[in-house]
């Protein structure tokens, strides 16, 4: 872009394709280049102090940072409408990193009653080890939260929407009340299944935002990845300490670059599996054999005025109870054809998985009741295909598990 295009904010398509890239200084080429390199060499001993010191800018080692990923989390930031970006291997490790760069023994987090299942693995069956205590409530409730707020409190974690029930929380109203009883608490929310094409946390007043790159940014599950956005001081933090000290867990250029390539599409898919979506959960809560179908997007939906205010468009997961709860849902999706049967989510691909036994056997039975998860919940990813051909093969499968 020109230089005097500088005080016009492109749009997201735009930013998301150009954002953090110079051809000129790569000697032309269009796509940026992938640095596959582990060290960098310094033109001086002096040089080399220097940014070790932090006095001077330039890479080090792959760990700290690489010139592609770097290209990324400027794109990153740029689209989260954050300061600063840290892609990580994975989303768990863009999760840990965080916690474990911002908690000590004797912390305390507050966090939704319905979690990823490693995410909830990682709170209950991790953090407490170490002496890190956990409330869990329903945020949907914004006094519930606020009740559950200590002096101990260091973080407020929750995703919006919920996987896999799909339930919405009012980031700006959470955001509000938590700052408002202690401004250091950080509120981060996990936006994999919107990303920033459908939703920004960060400008509703969340503190940080965390991904897995996996699903929607990369698109195209080929690459496992993660992503963390916020302040540029915290994310500094989480740089030096969760990745290089803690967990390592540090992206591969090509992951990075791979992610770059699926930003370039990322608001015409998730359009594209948005329109999908709607029509497959109208169509869905029709049928006879459907019990309920949980998506915002649908007018009878309890989250489906908060979704029009906070969401562009309501996402491409849909979840759903069939009449005969867990045998028929197994009956259902054994009998799948062109669906496949997987978990992860955001691909090109339909997909469809039963949480009690695949992402959330974490939970145990008892705390699956708990928080939220029945046993014949079944969560679709609503892929790229003609939402016709996805239709049918839900149609033949209801009507063979019938």
């Amino acid at each position: 872009m020109k230089q005097s295009d500088k005080a016009h904010k492109a749009g997201f398509a735009t930013r998301a394709i150009h954002s953090g890239y110079d051809a000129s200084t790569e000697k032309g080429s269009l796509t940026p280049p992938i640095y596959m390199t582990s060290t960098f060499a310094f033109d001086s001993v002096e040089q080399g102090a220097e940014r070790f010191a932090g006095e001077a800018e330039g890479p080090i080692y792959s760990r700290l940072g690489n010139p592609t990923q770097d290209i990324l989390e400027t794109r990153l930031a740029d689209l989260e409408e954050g300061e600063a970006a840290l892609a990580t291997a994975s989303g768990m490790g863009a999760i840990s990193a965080t916690f474990w760069t911002l908690l000590s023994a004797g912390d305390h987090i507050v966090a939704d009653k319905t979690l990823y299942g490693c995410t909830f693995a990682l709170l209950e069956h991790g953090l407490t080890k170490f002496g890190v205590t956990v409330s869990y409530v329903d945020c949907c409730d914004v006094k519930a939260v606020e009740a559950a707020l200590t002096a101990q409190t260091r973080l407020v974690y929750f995703e919006s929407p919920v996987n896999p029930t799909l339930r919405v929380m009012d980031i700006a109203a959470i955001s509000e009340r938590v700052h408002a009883y202690n401004a250091d608490i950080k509120v981060i929310v996990d936006n994999t299944y919107c990303t920033p094409a459908l939703q920004r946390p960060l400008t509703l007043g969340a503190d940080l935002v965390v991904h897995s790159a996996t699903k929607y940014l990369g698109g195209h599950g080929d690459l496992i990845a993660g992503a963390v956005i916020g302040d540029a001081e915290t994310l500094q933090r989480i740089r030096l300490e969760g990745i290089k000290d803690m967990t390592g867990a540090v992206i591969s250029p090509m992951t990075a670059f791979l992610i770059q390539r699926g930003l370039k599409t990322l608001e015409i898919r998730m359009q594209r599996h948005s329109e999908s979506a709607l029509k497959i959960a109208q169509w869905l809560a029709e049928q006879p054999e459907i019990e309920h179908v949980y998506y915002p997007g649908l007018e009878e939906s309890p989250f489906y005025e908060l979704a029009k205010k906070q969401m562009a468009l309501s996402g491409g997961m849909i979840a759903f109870e069939l009449k005969g709860g867990l045998e028929m849902g197994k009956r259902f999706m054994s009998n799948l054809e062109m669906i496949k049967r997987a978990v992860s989510l955001g691909d090109a691909e339909t997909l469809c998985q039963h949480p009690a036994s695949m992402t959330h056997s974490t939970y145990t039975p008892e705390e699956r009741i708990a928080h939220g998860i029945s046993e014949g919940l079944v969560r679709l990813s609503i892929g790229l295909e003609s939402v016709s051909d996805i239709q049918d093969d839900v149609r033949q499968a209801l009507t063979a598990a019938r």
